[in-house]
């Protein structure tokens, strides 16, 4: 339980977390929500929802983007993100290599909408730090969204959870995440109505 509680305070190293980001190829952007501190974004989940109006996000040619938020365990971001989207990258560079990318702090999984919409992206992976349970304080979710836009419901989402060696590996969550984007951009929709 003490784990589980620290896991939701810590404070993600955005800047440690870019840099690595930037040793794969990718050039992230560090952007808040605007829950300005933890205690906001813990009390107030709306505010997690969406972007600060200060958040320094431009237009990209590139169909996909990706938002790593530190959620409710930046540990399992800490620990996971990276060694994720670099199997992404081994697995299908033309989607991932060069996508868009953004560090965000204080995010719930809707910040993806407000974020993919001001890339001008086809497609958005929000991989972000879930709740953690008394038995991992450390599992990381993916969340991928057609064609986001503030709005979008949970129903119009895919979410690949537990990612983390524990539980669903690097590759086969890759392998899976992968496949829901490349289906989800054929076919024009994520969510319900697409199953992996």
């Amino acid at each position: 339980h003490a784990r589980a509680r620290d896991a939701v305070h810590a404070a993600l190293d955005t800047e440690a977390l870019a840099r690595r980001l930037a040793e794969l190829g990718l050039s992230p952007t560090i952007v808040k929500s605007a829950a300005m501190n933890r205690e906001t974004y813990l009390r107030r989940p709306n505010l997690g929802r969406r972007l600060a109006p200060d958040a320094a996000i431009s237009k990209s040619d590139h169909p996909f983007a990706l938002v790593i938020a530190d959620g409710l365990s930046a540990l399992a971001v800490e620990r996971h993100a990276v060694p994720l989207v670099r199997a992404l990258i081994a697995l299908s560079p033309q989607r991932w290599a060069g996508a868009s990318c953004c560090v965000a702090l204080q995010g719930r999984v809707a910040l993806g909408d407000d974020a993919g919409e001001r890339f001008g992206c086809q497609l958005v992976v929000v991989l972000i730090g879930e709740r953690p349970g008394l038995s991992s304080p450390d599992s990381l979710g993916a969340y991928l969204t057609h064609a986001p836009r503030v709005g979008r419901t949970d129903a119009e989402r895919n979410c690949v959870s537990n990612i983390r060696p524990e539980g669903l590996g690097y590759e086969a969550a890759a392998r899976r995440i992968d496949w829901i984007a490349a289906a989800g951009v054929a076919r024009g929709l994520t969510g319900v109505g697409l199953k992996d």
